[in-house]
């Protein structure tokens, strides 16, 4: 007798023969979800080699090529605009869902109110955790928790390797941008922007689910301070973009205060001063040189960060970015 199955697609973007063997494992944990979801759809970036390899690998799932512009913002809609069903899960092609994932992260849309969720990201460290990395900068290996659970709680925004969203206000949106995302070494928060984007038109607020987790592997070359410093900046730059586009002329003139960086600003003013309080009360109470370290890593950081939006700022805006483009569903379903 067949499984009872969750009216939820999951979409899972991919675009390098590299991630083949890992998407593979991605696949089945999501299979292995009790209930498992009602369509496993993979979307290929622009790359018919792979389409070719996934097909073969994956036999029993719908694989689909980005009729979007290339990158991960135009997969996901390519995925969710083939999907039929209430709720559309994202997740990356790179992270393993721990049993109890899909149904942690879709009880809360029991709600009316809540439009979408998201889960804890843990690491998978290829070597040890840096001993100078705080737990205020794990975003910039990918990791949204390293300790024990802490619920269910009401977020601004959630991140798109581990997302719940209902389908109806996803298409009301017109899903991710395609103009303002992730493409190559190109790193904007394409997902934060969604989520306030949708927040605003729909109405409703999101959540974030700890218990519901996936574990997110942390390359070597991940864990390394150029490599922090360079996320860093590129998040400053992403965020003053983020803002151009959501606040208008926020942005474009002398007013930087425009509302969609009020996270961001409550993060430098209250949650860094307090960590590098606390590193440096740390170090010289006792417990040796790594709270000290910790504490100068939230220094560079928020430094490296401020950079990279200053870097933005004196870009000039450039013209109004067009709005998310509509797909014809018939070309997506030829895909199949």
């Amino acid at each position: 007798m067949p499984r009872a199955q969750s009216p939820v697609s999951v979409v899972i973007p991919t675009h390098s023969e590299h991630r083949l063997p890992r998407l593979v494992r991605v696949v089945q944990a999501v299979r292995e979800q009790s209930p498992p979801p009602a369509e496993i759809i993979v979307v290929v970036d622009h790359n018919p080699h792979l389409h070719r390899l996934v097909r073969r690998e994956l036999p029993d799932v719908t694989v689909l090529d980005n009729r979007l512009p290339r990158g991960v913002s135009g997969n996901r809609n390519t995925g969710a605009r083939h999907a039929v069903t209430p709720v559309v899960v994202f997740l990356d092609d790179d992270v393993i869902a721990q049993p109890g994932w899909l149904a942690g992260l879709c009880e809360p849309l029991a709600d009316p109110a809540v439009v979408g969720t998201g889960g804890g990201i843990a690491p998978d460290w290829e070597t040890l955790r840096p001993t100078w990395l705080p737990d205020e900068f794990l975003w910039t290996v990918g990791v949204s928790r390293t300790g024990p659970s802490t619920g269910t709680v009401r977020v601004r925004n959630v991140w798109s390797a581990s997302m719940a969203v209902r389908r109806d206000a996803f298409e009301a949106v017109q899903g991710f941008r395609t103009d303002f995302g992730k493409v190559g070494d190109r790193a904007r928060p394409e997902d934060t922007e969604f989520c306030l984007r949708l927040t605003r038109h729909a109405g409703g607020h999101w959540v974030h689910v700890s218990d519901a987790v996936v574990v997110h592997p942390v390359p070597a070359e991940r864990a390394t301070l150029r490599a922090f410093l360079h996320r860093c900046v590129a998040e400053g730059r992403g965020k003053v973009a983020m803002a151009r586009l959501l606040d208008g002329g926020a942005f474009g003139g002398r007013d930087h205060s425009g509302p969609s960086l009020d996270a961001e600003r409550g993060y430098l003013l209250r949650t860094l001063p307090r960590a590098v309080l606390r590193g440096l009360a740390g170090s010289l109470g006792g417990r040796g040189a790594q709270p000290a370290l910790r504490a100068g890593a939230v220094l560079l950081g928020a430094t490296a960060a401020g950079v990279g939006a200053l870097v933005e700022l004196a870009s000039p805006a450039g013209a109004p970015p067009v709005p998310p483009t509509p797909v014809d569903p018939d070309r997506i379903g030829a895909d199949r």
